[in-house]
């Protein structure tokens, strides 16, 4: 087939020219540029390429580009002052998610065959036993720098106003902390951790209005009583039963704490943190001690008063 001579390169051109205007037009459109969304404008409120001062802007004045706001009370950050508990708690929980994770390739949460993953993964898998002290140890670290941080705050009063909401947070945090090592207890299957959550779990029967050896009890029943409706409390539907999935520690109380220590306690842990975190550089960082006052402007504080 001879090719056409009669096409006319001009017409050819102006139609390319539309067609890429056309696509251009359709693209800002229907697919926007995702920096200029208002989802982008929430998180980085100022514009980075016009001036260097709102370049500035969008570091100083974003969490997630700078942690610590601009300005701050340096005695604050001094370790002899906050002792630097709150980090390395993070640091431990980072650690924590790390071993977890490895740990759980060689982890089946079954009666039959958690006792002898622990097993296997002590003498058998490379570094295993070093891996499980180190999420071990790393626990108990936790544990104890949760402790030693909460008490900082509290003697130092940095929980009072502006950061009371912040003290909830983190006495939210420390219930999951230990509720992660509870939780953990039971995985490994030994004498140790069954009779643990066995102790644990039973504390759980006295629990108000939802444990049936609780107080409340009474109190629920008759409110059963008064709507005309089934509210009888036992062993077999109160809380206990429902931590553990049946009245005994077996399979079902295994697999449970096995969903909470790997995936409703670290999702809910991740999200406070982030809150806490969050609510420290709006709050404008840690609260320390008054700056400390040159001789002159103490005079010009006493003669205002």
């Amino acid at each position: 087939m001879a090719p056409r001579n009669d096409i006319d390169p001009t017409s050819t051109k102006a139609l390319l020219e539309k067609a890429k205007e056309t696509q251009a037009d359709i693209k800002s459109k229907w697919i926007p540029n995702f920096f200029e969304t208002p989802f982008w404008r929430s998180i980085f409120r100022h514009k980075i390429d016009e001036t260097p001062r709102n370049r500035s802007l969008a570091v100083l004045s974003n969490v997630f580009l700078h942690l610590q706001p601009a300005k701050l009370n340096r005695d604050a950050v001094r370790y002899c002052f906050c002792w630097g508990m709150g980090g390395i708690t993070f640091y431990l929980f980072c650690i924590l998610t790390f071993t977890g994770v490895a740990l759980m390739f060689y982890y089946h949460p079954t009666k039959a065959d958690a006792f002898r993953d622990m097993l296997f993964l002590k003498n058998d898998v490379p570094f295993g036993n070093l891996l499980r002290n180190m999420h071990r140890w790393a626990a108990h670290a936790m544990i104890i720098t949760t402790w030693l941080h909460q008490m900082r705050v509290f003697m130092t009063g940095s929980y009072k106003a502006p950061r009371e909401f912040n003290w909830n947070i983190g006495v939210i945090l420390l219930l999951v902390t230990m509720m992660l090592s509870f939780t953990g207890y039971l995985l490994p299957d030994d004498q140790l951790g069954f009779w643990a959550v066995t102790v644990g779990t039973n504390m759980a029967r006295a629990t108000p209005f939802l444990g049936h050896e609780g107080p409340g009890i009474e109190l629920v029943k008759w409110t059963g009583e008064q709507l005309g409706v089934d509210s009888t409390v036992n062993g077999y539907n109160d809380v206990r039963f429902a931590l553990l999935g049946g009245s005994i520690v077996d399979s079902n109380a295994l697999l449970r704490a096995y969903i909470w220590h790997c995936v409703a306690l670290p999702v809910l842990g991740s999200i406070f943190m982030i809150v806490h975190f969050w609510r420290i550089r709006k709050d404008g960082s840690l609260s320390g001690p008054a700056p400390v006052m040159l001789d002159s402007e103490a005079d010009k504080a006493k003669g205002r008063r």
